[in-house]
């Protein structure tokens, strides 16, 4: 007799904005979410987020599947930052360890054993962060301005071409200049200025 092929049962719900998100849980563990993988029912999105094949990978469903790597204990004290949320915008390749903002007001001490994360401290504004897919995330802005002042001009070129290209992100490199010229004396801001610079338009376009 034939058997229709077995189908993850959602962990996610409508609630959290990535209904096509299948994580461990009381429907299925990591192991079987990896065999399913394997057997080309799942696609893995990041760890220990898979999603069914032919599912686009939106900003939403990035940080989500980000989510199920940072303890639940300090989901809601941290903010994916730097190269991760430009991951997370469709404009970086996918990290090796999730890139953590903790603001300066709160306590670090008690997470620094957070595995497979970076943690940096900085000060956030109150336009600095947004939600998505249950996960605290840098604004483009913000994104853009942090990769411009603390990552590499190999990796923070490309990236940041990417976001100055996506309308729905409304990063303008005017206002990322003035966003640099405007930051406090810091560590690698006149590097950022030539990386901004470089992201200049040509006069042939």
């Amino acid at each position: 007799m034939a058997t229709s092929s077995p189908l993850p049962v959602n962990t996610g719900s409508a609630a959290t904005g990535s209904p096509e998100l299948y994580s461990p849980g009381s429907v299925f563990s990591w192991p079987e979410l990896q065999a399913m993988a394997a057997d080309g029912l799942l696609n893995q999105l990041y760890q220990r987020g898979y999603m069914l094949p032919g599912t686009a990978a939106t900003p939403q469903l990035r940080a989500r599947a980000a989510s199920f790597a940072v303890p639940p204990a300090i989901r809601q004290r941290v903010v994916a930052g730097r190269m991760t949320a430009a991951w997370i915008y469709g404009c970086a390749g996918e990290p090796d360890r999730l890139a953590l903002l903790v603001d300066a007001t709160r306590r670090v001490s008690s997470l620094r054993s957070t595995r497979g994360c970076t943690l940096h401290e900085v000060r956030l504004g109150p336009f600095d962060v947004v939600s998505l897919g249950g996960l605290m995330v840098s604004s483009p802005l913000r994104t853009a301005l942090d990769i411009a002042l603390h990552v590499d001009s190999e990796r923070a070129i490309p990236a940041l071409r990417k976001m100055l290209a996506r309308p729905e992100l409304d990063v303008r490199l005017r206002l990322l200049t003035l966003a640099v010229e405007a930051t406090p004396r810091v560590p690698h801001k006149r590097a950022a200025l030539e990386i901004l610079t470089a992201l200049q338009p040509t006069p042939d376009g």
